[in-house]
This record gives structure tokens, C-alpha cells and sequence, in this order.
């Protein structure tokens, strides 16, 4: 039975590579068989990705079947993972997130998850003296996944690991880190194309914090106006989006990776009172810039406070 690899909804970079990184290893290095599937439409920098190093776009799966055989990368979510993911057959997990809970599996698995920047380091290390059989265009995907996840080393998140083993891939490919590093972030940028809905859902994950359900959106990127001169239809579009995922409230931060700093969108007292109580800042009418504030798993999810 073939292996079904993926990530979490909303693909990301990592949650698009590191499918293609592991899938790839499992058939040539393992000899098993197994397939990189998505569970949402990749984003724009992840498609600019998969065109550069010429990669197929993993086949979107709307769900997997009871008794299928999956590993599980960038996620152990199980709100970011198929409604029915306990009924699959989970080979492994491989994740460098908190633990949330809630997965369940038939049987004791593989399970890796550590305090690195991006899935695609670990995968890296699992990989051991195998990993110098990787050809470019997987090289190419684990670099993308690196640059992607750490913001090209600014985010708190980069571990001397993530970026040795960057700067490692960059001469093997003989790629100028900053420059691409600038066109991935070029691509992730020109969101122009995307509903309010969409950008809102485009890079967010669910938790939960103090009885409230929050979809906590992020949009990195080295134009921030773009999108912040769309704040009033974004936050009009919020009280749908949320009431249609079933959660309370939606947070969008609008990272800037330049200036190293984030933009909160501002819609109502509730979201000012959460802002106000996890970053202990002032908010003005519609929005409030935190600076210093890059990663939603090491600065944003930490610190919520309802």
C-alpha cells in the first residue's frame, strides 16, 4: 500500500517540501512506496518553489481513507489534519511544533519532533550519511524549506543547526542565499490574486487558549502596505471566516521581514483586549505594531492571553 506523506492544511513551504523531502527518501533510500500529497492549494512562495527546483505539485487530497497508511510532517495537529486522520494508519510523525494532543494510532510509531526551525532540518538528520543522496531538486526543496521557515535566519525560531545546514545546501547548489532568499520572499509578497477569505486562512493554524478557539493567520512578507492597504475588507471579512470555521476570533499578523517587526490587525475589543494582554502593549484604533515579534510558534501562540 503506497505511503501517503503530508503536512498541514494551508501549505506552507515546509508543509509543501518536506512532503516531497521524506516521499522521496522513503522510495528511493527505503524502498518503500509512498506519494507527497496536499491538503489545501499551496501558497505563492511554496508554487515559486516547486517551479524553481522544476518539482511536480504533489496531487491535493480532500481526505484520506480509513486504514490508509500516512506519515504526518510539520503538524501534529489534529486540527490541521484530515477530520478523520485517527482512523488512518500513522506511520510516523515528524514535527519540530509544540505537542497539542489528540492524534491517536494503531500501534507504536516513529515519532520526531525537535526544537529545530523547520521540519526539513530533522529530516535532514533522520536522513544521516543518506542524505548525500539527495539529487538538486530535493536539495533545492530543503533549502526552500529552511530559508522559508527561519525568514532567511531572522526569525527567533533559527538554530546554528538550521542555518549551517542552509548555508551547506546553498554551495552545493550554488545558490546565492540572499538573492534567493529575495525571490522566495518576493513570491510569498504578491498576494494581489487572493480573496480576504483566502488570505486570512492562506498561512493560519487553530488553537485554542483560555476556552476561546482562535485561527491565528500570518502573513510574512517584504511588502506589508499590500496588504495593509486591504485592513478594512480583511476585518470586515473575519466575523465570516471565523463563523464558518468554527472558531471565535480570527488574528491576522502581517509580519514585516525586513524591518523585523509585525502588524496585528485590530477589529474589535475583543481581539484589542487580547492584544493588549499578550503582547502588554497599547493598541491604536485599528491595528498595533509589535516589534520584534516574527514567529507564530516561538512569540505569538506563547504569549496569547485571553
Amino acid at each position: 500500500m503506497t505511503i501517503k506523506v503530508f503536512g498541514h492544511k494551508s501549505p506552507d513551504t515546509d508543509s509543501t517540501g518536506s512532503p516531497i523531502i521524506w516521499a522521496w527518501y522513503l522510495n528511493e533510500v527505503l524502498g518503500r512506496t509512498a506519494e507527497p500529497v496536499l491538503l489545501g492549494e499551496p501558497n505563492t512562495e511554496a508554487a515559486f518553489v516547486l517551479d524553481r527546483w522544476k518539482l511536480d505539485k504533489p496531487r491535493i487530497v480532500d481526505g484520506i481513507e480509513a486504514g490508509e497508511k500516512v506519515v504526518v510532517v510539520d503538524t501534529n495537529n489534529p486540527a490541521e489534519l484530515p477530520g478523520n486522520i485517527n482512523d488512518a494508519d500513522i506511520q510516523a510523525i515528524i514535527d519540530h511544533h509544540k505537542l497539542v494532543g489528540g492524534i491517536e494510532t494503531k500501534a507504536p510509531i516513529d515519532i520526531t519532533v525537535r526544537p529545530l526551525a523547520c521540519t526539513a532540518t530533522i529530516m535532514h538528520q533522520l536522513m544521516g550519511a543518506d542524505a548525500t543522496k539527495m539529487p538538486e531538486p530535493i536539495k533545492g526543496a530543503m533549502l526552500s524549506c529552511i530559508l522559508s521557515d527561519t525568514l532567511e535566519f531572522r526569525s527567533p525560531t533559527t538554530t546554528p543547526t538550521d542555518k549551517t545546514l542552509a548555508e551547506q545546501l546553498a554551495t552545493d547548489l550554488g545558490v546565492n542565499l540572499t538573492d534567493y532568499a529575495a525571490e522566495m520572499f518576493a513570491a510569498k509578497s504578491d498576494v494581489s490574486s487572493f480573496s480576504d477569505a483566502e488570505l486570512l486562512r492562506m498561512d493560519s493554524k487553530e488553537y485554542e487558549v483560555g476556552g476561546k478557539k482562535f485561527r491565528v493567520s500570518v502573513l510574512e512578507t517584504t511588502a506589508p502596505q499590500m496588504v495593509l492597504a486591504r485592513k478594512d475588507s480583511l476585518m470586515s471579512a473575519m466575523d465570516d471566516v471565523a463563523a464558518e470555521d468554527g472558531v471565535d476570533q480570527v488574528l491576522l499578523f502581517i509580519v514585516d521581514i525586513l524591518n523585523e517587526e509585525a502588524t496585528l490587525l485590530v477589529p474589535n475589543d475583543f481581539t484589542r483586549q487580547v492584544a493588549e494582554k499578550s503582547f502588554s502593549t497599547v493598541c491604536g484604533d485599528d491595528t498595533v505594531v509589535l516589534p520584534g515579534i516574527m514567529s507564530r510558534k516561538k512569540q505569538i501562540i506563547p504569549n496569547l492571553t485571553v
